[in-house]
């Protein structure tokens, strides 16, 4: 990988994580550590799944692979990849949601209104 393209990598990683540190502000205090290296390798890994699904996109799900006088088809490597990275991608942000504050129902205060209404 050339240096231009780490750099590229390094920037967008670094877009992702403000976006995620962002989307995420509202996490507890004490969680915000575990919170932190979540949003991290989250942010790494949607940029690498881009990059995986770039390269299926160009090359295709499937690929040929030379064995001495003949070749075999199998699924491409950056497939594979791809769906390994994604499971665990979804598995993370599915904990950072889970940090996240749970949203509190408001409970309705009886007031005696319906039972009134229905005495009548």
């Amino acid at each position: 990988m050339s240096k231009k393209k780490e750099i590229d990598k390094d920037t967008l990683v670094k877009r992702e994580i403000n976006r995620l540190t962002d989307l995420f502000k509202d996490i507890d205090r004490n969680k915000r550590l575990t919170a932190k290296g979540l949003i991290e390798e989250a942010a790494y890994m949607r940029i690498t799944l881009q990059e995986l699904k770039d390269e299926i996109d160009k090359h295709g799900p499937i690929d040929e692979m030379p064995q001495g006088d003949y070749s075999i088809l199998r699924e491409h490597p950056a497939l594979k990849a791809y769906n390994t990275m994604v499971q665990r991608y979804t598995n993370i942000i599915d904990k950072l949601t889970n940090l996240h504050p749970k949203e509190e129902v408001k409970k309705e205060v009886d007031d005696g209104f319906e039972d009134f209404v229905m005495m009548k």
